[in-house]
């Protein structure tokens, strides 16, 4: 069984033409000016707010960098919460009086009706998913006695408020089956409290787990009681992440009070750890986390009261995922000395690095995960950033390739080890997400539920091109279209990216992707460095100091898409969110003139200062680095949207989106970006700023709200493309 069936030892912070500072060094750039006044102010139709400058100057290794919204910051003053009804107030009206808006929305509506699925978790004799019958706010998690009996509604989470932005992020059923601990979020806040069903009954237990994000629920084996981690309480009752987590052990039907601290880590202040327990309950395994490219793993016997708490990895020299368990051989996933990853087995009775054991080999193609069912090792690889599933035995014997259904994203293949099934999914751009069972022993596969939509899939065609970027490195770019499309360069296009944090960007289907197409535009997504398609090395070279091959990688393939005749700059739309939106932010600052419209999405826009905001947000400094180390200054100072916008300078259309629930990437990113943007407009392009005031980073989003949003953005982006939509 995969450690992350349980625990989050990896989790993803972020599911993202000349600038006018092209070339200068940091330490040669005068501090940009992006002071909001009157004067600076774009002769537009827009009256945006006026924002007042601070005057907050910082020093950075001697260079004077300039600050003027620092104030808006503390996101809960009154004076940030005027600026934001006004920018609403602009916002809101312009966005859903634009031509299409109601036509987009109903066609958007009528696609996103289908039944949908996640893949079965297998507890008990029980198996457990989520469903959604098509328009519900929230997916539905249901109990069935077997694969193949009739299943019972457990979980609703469209019951737990009103308008349904309370969500249920995860669930953990018990080793029999019997009990569930499920987590709900307030609208998209990371922040989550946990609580207890009985699934005979489907009443809740009074518990209630409080202070924690980011953890999952580890039972015991006895079911008796899961580990977590969580924050210390702060003095208003909230919890604290300024400070680390530590491990505790809830015993069903007590108050959390009584829970026991089971671990802490006192010798670094910035690592928190994450436990899990073993399938065959011997052991209880502490994931360390500290940023994206290294990690620690401990462990402790559950069979003796007295133990300590050993630390088996704890080098800090490369990322380690814990797989299970034979007795004392523990097996694990890592790129030590293998940027594509391979799995070994460390025996905990002679951990010396002698004596460790590959299983599984490094290959040509980068492990995107890897599961220990069945008595199998199952390999999820990418090869051009398109899955391939590989089966090996125990001692890393090649067993058989699993048949996928075509090219595209394979998920799933969890399970304990005396299963004989797992489950897994496959989605492609054409292909909707649907799941398989799969006899590990004979590599039979069935079809287990596979949804019906109400479109003609086959009017839309996949493409995989490879271009250069600026320094020769070839990537890779996946392009969907509907039906023929002629090379004038008078198609429009949206190109989306992320290029971070080891995130792989691979076929996946989209309801929104198709409603964009139908409207006549093309959709293209390139595997930017500073992901994972091609192992650790294509990770590291879109990090720190070479953060620059990012932006790099898209500029290049927005050139390549209007050389080839895709579109031309008129018709070009840049879209991204979290650490994308961080992309969309420096490309479109750095290369202003190149796009046509601008989407960046709940982004990391303040590069000097991001790593403020919280301890969570620190720990991003692996990809990005710290402003307080001069070299990685100098890097991020060089990209960082909010300080290299310049007065004067036409930027192409933009919609700036965030929500002011966002505890993840804080909102104040995107409203001095905004800002700033507003204040320096040099045209009569818009820059709207579009705040979401019950939702956080996006996750737990309710389907009223995913739809709205994602209508505003294509009746913002077809408008200004100049989109017929009649």
């Amino acid at each position: 069984m995969s450690f992350s069936r349980n625990a989050s030892l990896f989790f993803v912070v972020l599911l993202g033409a000349g600038l006018v500072a092209c070339g200068r060094a940091p330490q040669e750039a005068a501090a940009p000016q992006v002071t909001p006044t009157v004067e600076t102010a774009p002769a537009a139709a827009f009256d945006y707010p006026r924002p007042r400058d601070g005057g907050q100057v910082d020093d950075y290794f001697g260079i004077q960098v300039a600050d003027p919204y620092r104030w808006m910051e503390d996101d809960d003053s009154a004076e940030v919460k005027a600026w934001v009804e006004a920018e609403n107030a602009i916002a809101m009206p312009y966005l859903r009086g634009l031509p299409g808006f109601e036509r987009i929305k109903d066609r958007l509506t009528e696609l996103w009706d289908y039944e949908r699925f996640s893949i079965p978790e297998k507890e008990g004799a029980r198996y457990f998913f989520r469903r959604n019958d098509g328009l519900q706010d929230q997916d539905v998690l249901y109990v069935a006695d077997s694969h193949d009996a009739e299943p019972r509604m457990l979980i609703d989470p469209n019951t737990f408020s009103e308008d349904r932005t309370t969500s249920m992020p995860s669930f953990s059923a018990s080793p029999d089956g019997k009990l569930i601990a499920y987590n709900r979020s307030e609208g998209g806040s990371d922040w989550d409290t946990w609580h207890i069903r009985d699934v005979d009954t489907g009443e809740d237990f009074d518990d209630r787990v409080a202070f924690t994000k980011f953890t999952g629920a580890s039972w015991s084996r006895d079911s008796q009681g899961f580990y977590y981690s969580r924050y210390p309480e702060s003095e208003d009752g909230a919890g604290d992440d300024s400070q680390q987590v530590r491990i505790y052990y809830h015993i069903v039907g007590t108050d959390q009070a009584q829970d026991e601290m089971i671990y802490a880590i006192t010798d670094h202040e910035t690592r928190n750890p994450y436990a899990t327990v073993t399938e065959d309950g011997a052991w209880l395994i502490i994931g360390v986390f500290d940023g994206y490219d290294s990690n620690g793993v401990y462990y402790q016997s559950l069979s003796d009261t007295d133990a300590d708490v050993m630390r088996l990895l704890d080098d800090w020299d490369a990322l380690y995922s814990f797989l299970g368990n034979v007795g004392s051989e523990f097996y694990f996933q890592t790129n030590f000395e293998a940027p594509n990853r391979r799995v070994i087995a460390i025996d905990t009775e002679n951990p010396g690095r002698e004596n460790w054991r590959e299983v599984v080999a490094e290959q040509s193609e980068a492990i995107q995960d890897t599961q220990f069912t069945g008595g199998h090792i199952v390999v999820s690889y990418l090869k051009d950033a398109r899955s391939m599933v590989r089966i090996f035995d125990p001692y890393g014997e090649f067993v058989r390739e699993v048949e996928l259904p075509g090219i595209g994203t394979v998920g799933g293949f969890d399970g304990h080890m005396d299963d004989p099934e797992t489950f897994y999914s496959f989605t492609g751009f054409t292909d909707p997400s649907t799941i398989y069972r799969y006899d590990i022993e004979t590599g039979e596969t069935a079809l287990f539920r596979k949804p019906e939509v109400a479109i003609d899939l086959s009017q839309f065609q996949a493409r995989q091109v490879f271009y250069e970027s600026k320094d020769g490195t070839r990537v890779p770019m996946f392009i969907v279209h509907k039906g023929d499309v002629v090379l004038d360069g008078n198609n429009p296009v949206l190109l989306y990216g992320y290029g971070g944090f080891n995130i792989s960007l691979t076929p996946a289907y989209s309801t929104s992707r198709l409603v964009w197409m139908e409207m006549g535009g093309v959709f293209a997504m390139p595997n930017l460095r500073g992901g994972d398609e091609y192992g650790e090395n294509w990770h590291k070279a879109g990090t720190r100091l070479d953060k620059q091959n990012v932006f790099d990688d898209f500029i290049a393939a927005a050139e390549y898409l209007i050389d080839e005749g895709w579109t031309s700059t008129p018709k070009l739309a840049i879209q991204g969110r979290s650490n994308g939106g961080l992309l969309v932010g420096a490309v479109m600052t750095q290369r202003p003139e190149l796009f046509g419209v601008a989407l960046p999405g709940v982004g990391v826009l303040d590069m000097l200062r991001y790593h403020t905001a919280s301890a969570n947000a620190r720990q991003w400094s692996s990809d990005y680095g710290l402003s307080e180390n001069e070299d990685e200054f100098k890097a991020l100072f060089a990209y960082s949207p909010y300080h290299n916008v310049v007065d004067g300078t036409c930027y192409p259309p933009t919609l700036v989106t965030t929500a002011d629930h966002d505890d993840r990437v804080v909102p104040w990113n995107s409203f001095k970006f905004g800002a700033a943007l507003q204040a320096a407009q040099g045209c009569d392009n818009p820059v709207i700023v579009r705040i979401e005031t019950r939702a956080g980073h996006g996750a737990g989003k309710p389907t009223w709200m995913r739809i709205e949003d994602i209508v505003e953005h294509w009746a913002f982006t077809a408008y200004h493309l100049g989109m017929n939509l009649e």
